[in-house]
């Protein structure tokens, strides 16, 4: 399957560039790709929730009350749940969150995911470019002319682009990443997703 190469002014160059069936054309696995979205945003919580139990909290053990003929339950320390101030009961503890999946999992995940977007034609191929020096105003401009800043749109670039990346920052409709570090989540995040032309020569070389 092949798909027309688009340059940064939203004009079709003429090229066409071929897509892989291997890579967009397989059976989607939904399952996969749950697993792998899961996964991802896992590893994106911290852990760190905390609060303290009854051998924490500070304050005195006194006996607040004689045990018999109040006529209200027992208590033995100030720091018990029941009262104000108290430690609580089964709080959150430190953990960590993420877990592995294998790895030919997650290459079906992308895999199907990648398929998805193209049977929905949300892929489109721009030739490669870059800026000489980071420019939000010159990246809002290249946005336009290819429709991007009207929804959520992820840029995919084949080696480190500093200038481009950092012309990205401020705009919270677009995302720019390399093809190397692409996830499941971020591609199905996007409602557009413009792939640059040596990214797809790295992609079929990253899953063949």
């Amino acid at each position: 399957m092949k798909l027309a190469v688009y340059n940064i002014s939203g004009e079709d160059t003429g090229r066409k560039v071929e897509l892989s069936k291997d890579i967009f054309g397989v059976e989607p696995n939904d399952h996969a790709i749950y697993l792998d979205v899961k996964q991802f945003l896992a590893n994106q919580r911290q852990g760190t929730h905390k609060s303290k139990e009854r051998g924490e909290i500070a304050g005195s053990t006194r006996k607040i009350k004689k045990q018999k003929g109040t006529g209200t339950a027992r208590a033995g320390s100030i720091k018990s749940p029941i009262f104000r101030g108290g430690g609580r009961v089964f709080g959150p503890r430190p953990r960590n969150y993420s877990f592995k999946l294998n790895k030919k999992l997650k290459q079906l995940a992308r895999k199907s995911i990648l398929t998805y977007k193209l049977q929905d034609k949300q892929i489109k191929v721009y030739e490669d470019f870059n800026l000489e020096v980071p420019s939000t105003k010159k990246l809002i401009e290249i946005n336009d002319k290819l429709k991007l800043n009207d929804r959520r749109s992820l840029l995919i670039v084949a080696d480190t682009n500093k200038n481009v990346y950092l012309s990205s920052r401020n705009l919270k409709n677009v995302d720019v990443i390399k093809v190397s570090e692409l996830t499941t989540y971020k591609i199905a995040n996007a409602s557009n997703v413009f792939v640059s032309e040596k990214s797809v020569e790295v992609l079929n070389a990253m899953f063949n």
